[in-house]
């Protein structure tokens, strides 16, 4: 069994931000939301049926090759809300037990996972997340359920959403940009190797540490594909592919285009295909249609250009990403 030390390290400062240890960092006040039920009064009117309880019993301290300790409320201190989702709610917590790790505490209602026909999905998400170890994977440090909730001890990600600070700022600067781009290629090509395709990738997705490097944060439509070809579809309209959107089968390069979206996005401060409605951005991104402002480099052209490719089998790879001349040429600036 993982030791504590093993399962959560601390959530120690950059060396760059030294601040409080983390039995003294300030986590905020608990609101006491985590006790009522008006934001999900549907809570309380679903049965839960054996078969969807037994699916949704999860605890690290039984699952997977790396067990961790027995968690349970108790354990942790409460703090600030860190946001609400869809399905619950997310909070700062610290461990009550020196030396008291930072954490962000996800709760979700089993209700809500079982109304919104998610159960599999939920389930697969934190199975996929509690073995990936990459610097720019939003680590799952342990998990534990109780009669009404999933509660998910996941890496305390400093610095925010990326899409408020996106929102924000309008717009990233190619020094940035290109910094997240190559994060999130390696990251991207680490899940590959597992057999691991993302399929969601967006700026809703993804969070800031505090060292301001990127962290994937979501896995809710991630699917470990042995046979790397699928025909589900699934994502935000915005960064489909065109294959998604013609029901043909895809692979691992979904995600390849999906960081040329992401590139772009980063840049111009929206999506490419953007357009009116749902049918004119589906047009728009079958034929691979888009234009860059005037303030874009060639460099930046480029690189996202050899991403948004039709076909699959051209799209730039992700090793030739990150030793793209754009990633290259700004990696050494910064």
């Amino acid at each position: 069994m993982q030791s504590l030390a093993a399962a959560l390290p601390k959530a120690a400062p950059a060396p760059a931000k030294k601040g409080p240890p983390p039995d003294e960092l300030d986590i905020g006040t608990y609101d006491g939301s985590l006790d009522q039920d008006e934001d999900f009064p549907e809570n309380n009117d679903i049965e839960i049926s054996p078969d969807d309880e037994r699916v949704l019993a999860l605890d690290s301290s039984v699952c997977g090759p790396n067990p961790t300790r027995q968690w349970n409320l108790n354990d942790l201190e409460i703090g600030r809300p860190l946001g609400k989702g869809k399905f619950g709610r997310v909070y700062m917590a610290r461990t009550q037990a020196p030396p008291k790790y930072i954490i962000a505490l996800k709760c979700l209602y089993k209700s809500e996972i079982i109304s919104n026909g998610v159960i599999k999905q939920a389930r697969r998400e934190i199975e996929i997340q509690q073995n990936l170890r990459h610097p720019n994977i939003l680590r799952l440090y342990g998990f534990f359920h109780d009669q009404k909730r999933i509660y998910l001890m996941l890496e305390f990600a400093a610095e925010g959403e990326m899409y408020k600070q996106l929102t924000k700022q309008g717009s990233f600067s190619d020094r940035r940009s290109s910094r997240y781009i190559a994060q999130m290629a390696d990251a991207l090509r680490y899940l590959h190797s597992k057999k691991i395709i993302h399929r969601d990738i967006k700026p809703e997705n993804l969070l800031i540490g505090l060292d301001g490097s990127l962290k994937i944060g979501d896995f809710g439509w991630s699917v470990h594909a042995p046979s790397q070809r699928r025909n589900t579809f699934c994502g935000t309209l915005d960064y489909l592919p065109p294959e998604m959107i013609e029901g043909k089968a895809y692979n691992e390069k979904v995600d390849h285009w999906a960081i040329g979206v992401l590139a772009y996005e980063f840049l111009c401060g929206r999506p490419p295909f953007e357009d009116k409605d749902e049918k004119a951005t589906y047009k728009r991104i079958v034929r691979v249609r888009y234009q860059f402002p005037s303030h874009v480099s060639e460099e930046a052209k480029d690189l996202i250009g050899k991403l948004l490719v039709y076909n699959p089998d051209k799209r730039m790879s992700l090793s030739e990403v990150l030793e793209h001349p754009w990633i290259l040429k700004w990696q050494r600036k910064n």
